[in-house]
């Protein structure tokens, strides 16, 4: 960056402050975000990874004869592989195995896969949820870092509410200061050859500009799964009447389990519901064939599950979470009548909710499609180069044996201001907040010992 770019008295202290947080957020935060970038985008072609690895159990021959019952399918599975019945999926196609998961003695739930017309069980496969195979419940995991542990999810959010911070402080910095009309290059084109230092600039600052809108709106939502920042926007949406509806619960007692513990792909804004409970704790089940038919008069859109219930006051649970946003769907079955006793549809949430569910659902690429996958593909390949090239072009400015970061102003007259805005920001992102009083300690610890030494 030159001087010609910082403009008045203000603008270079201003400039020089950004820049060196700008700087720090970015190296921290660049692992992570490769993390992140990779495994979703990884993540956004699932459906056809899993179709690669798994095809000889998951794609079966259509068939003209029609499919066996439920029923039939899950006595064939539980044939051959003895356990618990937890769920059951129908074909969600003419081409598609049915699926049917069972507990085994040793706790752990593998999906039986068959074909639905003959009933020939296909193989099994370790339960990946809704990642659909063991290799995607893997990078699932990686994406969230759940791996680790909720500290690692805080940072996950933290970094979520960098990635937009330095967004704006990135453009504040490409910002054109002092250049002459009509001048393209290093603004909206790359100058110099690759590999010289203002090659790794141009390509820096032109590519965050071109993808900063993809970064902000990943991060904002991606953050409605985050464990401090989603439930605080969940508790408002709910409390301003644009969340989750009152009234859904009063007709019927409720468990305490929460839905996401109960189905494999929860909707967002009802995850943390609770579970409705059967009107009888004893009677005789509805039989599988009956909840089967029911489900699908009402209009369930194709690639449901069905939840059986293992307590004797729980509910059956068929869910739906498909490419086309408007048919999700969640509705609670009672055990022994197999009457509905919950029905959950995207257009019975508030506003919040809707925008909550159809940024999740093009978060995760199934929105519109192939397009869909696409766009945000080539979106997260630019933010891996975005890392990439400020990386190298970090290395090729500092100066050896140093980091090479951006100096501190002497002028502090930017502070203030800079600093109404850091607190702005915390209150939106606490876990950045929490970030910055972390780096501030840390600055003005390292200032007090650069004061000694020079004392």
């Amino acid at each position: 960056m030159t001087r010609t770019l910082q403009g008045g008295a203000v603008g270079p202290a201003l400039y020089r402050i950004l820049w060196r947080w700008h700087f720090f957020a970015g190296l921290i935060s660049a692992p992570i975000v490769i993390l992140l970038a990779v495994t979703g985008a990884i993540y956004l072609f699932k459906d056809g990874i899993n179709d690669g690895l798994h095809g000889n159990l998951r794609i079966v021959a259509p068939q003209s004869i029609d499919r066996l019952a439920p029923s039939a399918l899950v006595a064939k599975a539980l044939e051959a592989h003895p356990g618990t019945l937890k769920g059951y999926s129908p074909p969600a196609a003419p081409d598609r195995a049915a699926e049917v998961k069972i507990a085994g003695s040793d706790g752990l739930k593998d999906t039986i896969y068959l074909d639905p017309y003959s009933g020939r069980v296909l193989g099994s496969l370790w339960d990946g949820g809704a990642a659909g195979s063991p290799a995607m419940y893997v990078v699932r995991k990686l994406h969230s870092l759940q791996y680790v542990g909720w500290f690692a999810e805080r940072i996950v959010e933290g970094v979520a509410g960098w990635m937009v911070l330095m967004t704006a402080s990135g453009i504040y910095l490409w910002w054109p200061r002092d250049r002459k009309s009509g001048q393209r290059g290093g603004v909206v084109t790359v100058r110099s050859r690759p590999g010289k230092r203002l090659f790794w600039r141009d390509l820096h600052a032109v590519t965050g500009l071109f993808v900063s809108v993809f970064i902000v709106f990943l991060a904002m939502t991606g953050l409605p799964w985050s464990g401090y920042w989603g439930k605080s926007f969940y508790g408002f949406a709910y409390a301003v009447g644009m969340g989750m509806p009152d009234g859904y619960w009063d007709k019927y007692p409720v468990s305490t389990v929460p839905l996401k513990d109960t189905i494999d792909h929860a909707p967002w804004i009802v995850e943390n519901q609770p579970t409705p409970l059967s009107t009888a704790a004893a009677g005789v089940p509805a039989k599988l064939d009956d909840v089967v038919r029911t489900v699908e008069g009402l209009g369930m859109a194709p690639g449901y599950a069905v939840v059986i219930p293992t307590r004797p006051d729980g509910v059956f649970t068929a869910s739906v979470y498909p490419a086309d946003v408007t048919r999700e769907r969640v509705v609670h079955l009672d055990q022994y009548t197999g009457s509905v006793l919950f029905d959950m549809q995207l257009k019975d949430l508030g506003l919040f909710g809707r925008l909550a569910e159809w940024g999740v659902g093009i978060h995760m690429g199934q929105a519109f499609g192939l397009a869909n996958q696409l766009v945000l593909l080539a979106a997260l390949v630019a933010m891996v180069g975005l890392v990439v090239s400020g990386l190298v072009m970090w290395w090729k400015r500092r100066p050896a044996g140093s980091l090479g970061a951006p100096g501190v102003p002497a002028d502090t007259t930017a502070s203030k201001g800079l600093i109404v805005m850091a607190i702005a920001a915390g209150l939106f992102f606490p876990m950045v907040g929490i970030s910055m009083l972390v780096f501030a300690g840390v600055e003005l610890a390292a200032h007090g010992v650069r004061a000694l030494r020079t004392a």
